[in-house]
């Protein structure tokens, strides 16, 4: 069975779905492992090191694509770039594609991929259980984008992250406030927490306040209509409009008394919800931070612009929307990592096998053989069952 990596084509996009050494780990699990060349250098990995880990380098896109029986990619092909028809008419009839799809966003790339009778698994649709850990690429790369998100705000802020004793005097340490305490949001409290930071992590699921305490932090406490806005999964719930604008009045003051705003919050599948208006930056102090790793998804401020750097009022408003390509070497290990623990997952007795009954394979199934099977996407798409 053949398994299969090409250079990604999403703009910007420097990491790898396959490193040399998850590729001498598939190969000796008895794969065939063959990837485009030049796919790994923008990540650190040449082509010899795919070839030492017995991997076939091959220098014709299309003949990759073409033979894999499974392609594993971090943007699956039919996820808006310009490129992908053109991938798309050179897949392997009926092959298995792994990868993020933006299945809510990216109707059409599916409906693309479906003409191929692909089977479709979205890395993003894996669902939070315990046995699911191993494969959860989204926690990984959000840990990722967290850390240097915080890196990213200390390079525009003028001033240093410590609280510092020196001979002319007492520095003052930054203050940051982390909007949305899920992993990005967590390691975000982490890295600024390890640079001396005075740090405060606001979330509207109370559940996580143990964990902002945890790391250092201060948990910001609003008196919200709704103790804690929680999904089944552990994701923030989608709050109402006249919610939003509450939370909004509400953190007026801290965002204003902040040096830096590193905001997260997002609910899957929907546009992120505003957080930071007009008004709260313009009371910010000149020369305040705002990272924006809701950016791709609309924003949590509502002057981000996605991967463009905006200046209002003397505050700078970062708007990155893929942190973890600027880590390409361990986005790329990690994410590879990811992928090989569900590929293990899935072989049975050293066949593939994808059964409805396992809720892993269930969740992260979007097409089989070519038709349309998750429930969830197909609520989202208005279809019926």
């Amino acid at each position: 069975m053949i398994v299969a990596a090409v250079r990604e084509s999403w703009p910007g996009e420097k990491c790898v779905a396959m490193t040399p050494q998850r590729a001498g780990m598939l190969v000796k699990a008895g794969f065939e492992v063959r990837v485009e060349s030049g796919c790994g250098l923008a990540a650190g990995f040449s082509d010899e090191q795919y070839s030492r880990q017995g991997a076939t380098v091959i220098s014709d896109r299309h003949a990759v694509l073409g033979a894999a029986h499974i392609l594993v990619q971090l943007h699956t092909a039919g996820t808006r770039h310009p490129q992908d028809s053109t991938d798309i008419a050179a897949l392997k009839q009926g092959a298995l594609v792994i990868g993020f799809a933006d299945p809510y966003a990216g109707r059409a790339g599916i409906e693309a991929l479906a003409g191929r009778g692909v089977t479709l698994l979205a890395m993003e649709l894996l669902p939070r259980i315990s046995r699911a850990q191993n494969m959860d690429a989204l926690s990984a790369m959000a840990s990722l984008a967290g850390y240097r998100a915080v890196l990213l705000a200390a390079g525009h802020l003028p001033k240093i992250f410590p609280m510092m004793v020196t001979a002319a005097g007492t520095i003052t340490g930054a203050r940051v406030l982390v909007i949305g305490a899920g992993v990005a949001g967590l390691q975000a409290i982490a890295t600024a927490r390890r640079l001396g930071a005075q740090v405060s992590g606001y979330d509207v699921r109370s559940a996580v306040k143990d964990q902002i305490l945890s790391l250092g932090a201060k948990f910001i406490e609003l008196p919200m209509p709704r103790a804690d806005a929680q999904t089944a999964g552990g994701y923030a719930a989608e709050q109402s409009a006249d919610e939003q604008a509450r939370q909004r009045e509400l953190m007026m003051s801290v965002v204003t008394d902040s040096d830096v705003v590193i905001s997260t919050a997002a609910v899957p599948g929907r546009k992120s919800p505003i957080l930071l208006t007009q008004p709260m930056v313009e009371a910010m102090a000149a020369n305040s931070v705002i990272v924006d790793l809701a950016a791709s998804r609309g924003g949590n401020c509502e002057l981000t612009r996605p991967d463009e750097v905006v200046v209002h009022h003397g505050v700078t408003i970062l708007g990155p929307t893929n942190l973890p390509a600027t880590a390409a070497f361990h986005a790329s290990q990690v994410y590879a990592n990811t992928i090989g623990n569900l590929l293990a997952h899935l072989m049975k007795k050293g066949e593939l096998v994808l059964t409805m009954d396992d809720q892993i394979t269930r969740d992260l199934t979007v097409l089989k053989d070519g038709v349309l099977v998750n429930a969830v996407i197909k609520q989202a798409w208005g279809i019926g069952n």
